[in-house]
């Protein structure tokens, strides 16, 4: 019995689930985009405020004490770093934010819910979601603070995070700088859905907190064309332009090039659409974690990255996908204290 949350909705009854979004024409359903552009949808009979289900998700969670592999070593991230670095010199691309993944063992009877239970005490989010179908590959826990579209009837708003620092006081000329360019683009993807002269910035490179870090958020909206479809919208934006980079084709080549491994749930789209009420509230699938099984062997996947600009010094890159993990990685492990990846 597969069940979803979204912050304080809950849907629960699978009536359907499709891998094609022009299927998705009526009804409340969960949605996972991989990054790569596969998506499930997950129809639900039943949806709403927490009351109105229960789902059993007060089962312990038991700290994982392995260590944490990586697809990519310091070594190797720095070097990749530099490779962007230089196609950035020859012209081939501004930015691209490049990724690692960390995974974990986890034991057959491990129930990723109640990890969700333990993030929501440590790492309140505000795009905080549950999709738990595994009967249908679905076992997802995302702490998100990032909003990839918001649709309430012919508006869409999305909006970018670019900008990762321990404190305001700490942000760089390169993290706002990338925030604007990446702004940009976003601009220019919902231009292609959007009615002229409708797409604005309705905020800039605000300061945001949130445990641990502070991020700079920037909104982005406008008003859609009639008759646009969700699958116009997710061909003009997706993947999310803050975790590919700009101008996108290019950054998503480079990607493809550098990062040995698929990322999954991760960058990609996580949260629900009301198709009878004409809503959605999809996050960006970062602060994610994802369980995955292939030949009876289960494991627990989480990724982190840095968008990587001209001015980037790759140690602190490095560091910044250290950051955006430890918190997260520490609560899963059962612990808050420093862990060495």
């Amino acid at each position: 019995m597969g069940w979803a949350r979204f912050g304080r909705r809950t849907a629960y009854d699978v009536v359907a689930v499709t891998h094609d979004i022009d299927e998705v024409r009526e009804g409340f359903w969960a949605i996972v985009v991989d990054f790569e552009g596969d998506l499930t949808g997950v129809r639900f009979a039943h949806h709403g405020r927490r009351t109105l289900a229960r789902p059993n998700d007060y089962r312990p969670w038991s700290p994982l004490d392995q260590a944490w592999a990586t697809t990519v070593d310091r070594e190797g991230y720095l070097g990749k770093v530099t490779l962007i670095k230089e196609a950035i010199a020859r012209g081939e691309v501004y930015q691209v934010n490049l990724c690692r993944i960390l995974s974990h063992p986890l034991p057959a009877d491990a129930y990723l819910p109640a990890l969700a239970t333990i993030l929501t005490r440590g790492n309140p989010a505000p795009y905080a979601a549950t999709v738990h179908v595994p009967e249908h590959g679905v076992d997802v826990v995302c702490a998100s603070p990032e909003r990839y579209l918001r649709r309430e009837g012919d508006r869409l708003v999305s909006s970018p995070i670019k900008g990762t620092a321990v404190s305001a006081a700490a942000m760089l000329g390169k993290d706002y700088a990338e925030n604007v360019m990446i702004a940009d683009l976003v601009r220019n993807d919902l231009q292609r859905v959007c009615r002229p002269g409708t797409v604005v910035v309705d905020h800039l490179c605000a300061v945001e907190a949130h445990p641990g870090l502070v991020h700079l958020v920037t909104d982005v909206s406008g008003v859609m064309v009639p008759g646009v479809t969700w699958r116009e919208i997710l061909d003009a934006s997706f993947p999310p332009g803050s975790v590919s980079g700009a101008p996108k084709s290019s950054a998503l080549t480079i990607i493809g090039d550098l990062e040995p491994t698929p990322r999954g749930p991760y960058c990609g789209a996580i949260g629900w659409i009301d198709a009878d009420r004409g809503e959605a509230e999809l996050a960006v699938g970062i602060r994610t974690f994802w369980a995955t099984q292939d030949a009876g062997v289960r494991m627990l996947h989480f990724g982190a990255g840095a968008g990587i600009t001209w001015g980037s010094d790759p140690e602190a890159e490095w560091e910044e996908t250290r950051l955006k993990a430890a918190r997260l990685v520490g609560l899963a492990s059962g612990t808050l204290a420093p862990w060495a990846l």
